[in-house]
């Protein structure tokens, strides 16, 4: 009879140990939601390892404690909408070493029990390493990420104003966009600040125009030729009244872009980028 290999199966043996081994013993996890946040830190820490935190900052400093309190070290979560941002800021400010994963790899990693809780299993799984984390960039990159995403939003807010003014416009027939390539430029605006202010008379209107305007100023009084409805004076106003808005906070905003890209440029001065 062959002898069985004892070596393979002590190699298999000890194969599948060192998969199991705990790189992460100090680990927590944290099923992050939108009232909520369970964590769940090791069975070994406390005798209710499994604990809920509100929403609220007070909050999220009681989790900072308690997790200090339990010696945890590192800190897993899901990228569950934005609820995730503030629990991740304050554990990181506060020392911990905070990782971030998708929910579509942690849903498709094998062997979780059906009576283990997310923050559980999410916990279990960093403990023996099986978590790669998803790319958190530094914390000036994500200052400089949030303005340009709010920029992003007012430009395509402020642009809903301008189809209102259009509407307003085309509602009273008048047809200046049929003259103008765009309503909001330097002519654009004179002419409807001007009706606004209560001018009707087409030719001063047309003589507002910018010496680049190619239409004539008899093709302006034309289009200016209206029925001007104080319903829809007023929607003109109200549109215009907002469009102004967004356009300095869109400026404001760029301000904050500017200043951050300057202190990059100052690192970059100093080798610290």
């Amino acid at each position: 009879m062959p002898k069985k290999n004892t070596t393979s199966r002590k190699s298999k043996s000890k194969a599948r140990k060192n998969v199991l081994e705990r790189i992460n013993p100090n680990a927590a996890g944290i099923d992050i939601g939108a009232n909520f946040h369970l964590v769940a830190i090791p069975e070994d820490r406390a005798e209710q390892n499994i604990k809920k935190f509100g929403p609220f900052t007070s909050d999220l400093h009681r989790l900072a404690d308690w997790l200090s309190e339990h010696r945890i070290d590192t800190v897993v979560m899901e990228s569950t909408g934005v609820y995730w941002i503030p629990v991740f800021q304050i554990l990181e400010q506060r020392g911990f070493e905070v990782k971030l994963v998708n929910a579509a790899h942690v849903k498709n990693l094998p062997g979780r029990k059906s009576d283990v809780s997310d923050g559980q299993w999410l916990q279990q799984l960093h403990t023996f390493g099986l978590l790669e984390g998803s790319f958190r960039p530094k914390e000036q990159v994500c200052v400089l990420r949030t303005f340009l995403r709010l920029r992003d939003t007012l430009v395509k807010d402020c642009s809903s104003h301008i189809l209102r003014m259009q509407k307003a416009l085309t509602e009273m027939n008048i047809q200046i966009h049929r003259v103008l390539s765009d309503i909001t430029g330097y002519t654009g605006m004179a002419i409807i600040r001007a009706i606004l202010a209560g001018e009707r008379n087409g030719l001063k209107l047309a003589q507002m125009k910018h010496p680049f305007v190619k239409a004539s100023t008899e093709q302006i009084v034309k289009a200016l030729e209206g029925d001007y409805r104080p319903e829809h004076l007023f929607a003109l106003q109200t549109a215009i009244e907002l469009y102004d808005a967004y356009q300095l906070k869109i400026i404001e905003c760029e301000n904050k872009i500017e200043q951050q890209l300057k202190q990059f440029e100052a690192k970059l001065d100093f080798g610290q980028v």
